[in-house]
């Protein structure tokens, strides 16, 4: 049996081993909270506590049996905490391994003032968060090198999905339009993440990266109308980029503008997104949530 161990059992992580879980996968990974672990283990994953002041309690143990391998655990100030504690069990474990995936984020090709970038771009960081996700891709990518884990780097657009989108925000009366002339995002639905992994489980390529998004680098202003529209709902006012009421986080998601190319998802692994735009994704979501729709 095929045996998933994810570092970091998060929104993204949790779509795929769900969806593995539901082929017969074994599925374990980490979580930080007991309260996560109980719901987890509920869901038939074995659960395994794990934080930056935490590492596994038995490590080899743990990964024992583990074919397929993928971290989402994000890098912090001091580096990322999976490689710092577990990069000698994982080399341990790599003969075994059979794939491996690294979740990283398209903060890493910088700001390109709106122009496109694909997987061929030069890595050149505009943030300290992208700076981080640059140092970590590096640091599993040496275990490809040196310990022969078939490491795989997976870089994310916004993600949004269940719970977490457009239309939540407006529900809850949390929307915003802002408006920063030129400012584009790109987007991808967390089932279409699933799909990109699950394509790539089936023709590994170690050492390659690809850009996880959809076909439409969108304004966030449009994406929040959009929501309004759908929910019948008057969109709030445009209101022009300011720096200064801006929190830190979102500061650094506009110190960024550009256009990430999917092809090689497509090309290589021969995935068709099901949700192409965010319109798609959108009218989907409020297709299977009905309480957005009250």
């Amino acid at each position: 049996m095929p045996r998933l161990f994810c570092f970091g059992l998060g929104f993204s992580a949790l779509t795929l081993a769900r969806r593995l879980r539901d082929e017969g996968w074994s599925i374990a990974g980490t979580t930080r909270t007991a309260e996560k672990a109980a719901r987890l283990r509920a869901d038939g994953i074995e659960v395994h506590a794990f934080d930056r002041d935490r590492p596994l309690d038995a490590p080899a143990a743990a990964l024992a049996g583990t074919t397929h391998l993928l971290s989402s655990v994000p890098p912090d100030d001091a580096g990322d905490p999976v490689l710092d504690h577990h990069a000698g069990d994982i080399a341990a474990a790599a003969g075994g391994i059979a794939w491996a995936g690294y979740l990283s984020t398209t903060g890493v090709y910088g700001d390109r003032d709106g122009g496109w970038v694909d997987e061929e771009a030069e890595l050149r960081p505009a943030t300290r968060r992208g700076r981080r996700r640059v140092e970590a891709e590096e640091g599993w990518c040496a275990l490809l090198r040196d310990h022969g884990l078939p490491v795989h780097l997976f870089r994310l657009a916004g993600i949004y999905g269940p719970g977490r989108n457009g239309l939540v925000t407006v529900r809850e009366g949390r929307a915003r339009r802002v408006v920063k002339p030129g400012q584009v995002f790109s987007r991808i639905h967390v089932e279409d993440i699933a799909t990109v992994l699950r394509a790539s489980i089936d023709r590994p390529n170690p050492g390659r990266a690809y850009n996880l998004c959809d076909d439409e680098a969108a304004p966030p202003q449009d994406v929040i109308a959009h929501a309004c529209a759908l929910l019948g709902v008057e969109p709030p006012p445009e209101q022009p980029f300011d720096r200064e009421t801006m929190s830190p986080m979102a500061r650094s998601f506009y110190a960024e503008n550009k256009r990430v190319r999917n092809d090689r998802i497509k090309d290589e692994l021969g995935v068709r997104l099901s949700y192409p735009t965010y319109r798609e994704g959108l009218a989907a979501l409020l297709a299977t949530d009905p309480a957005l729709a009250r």
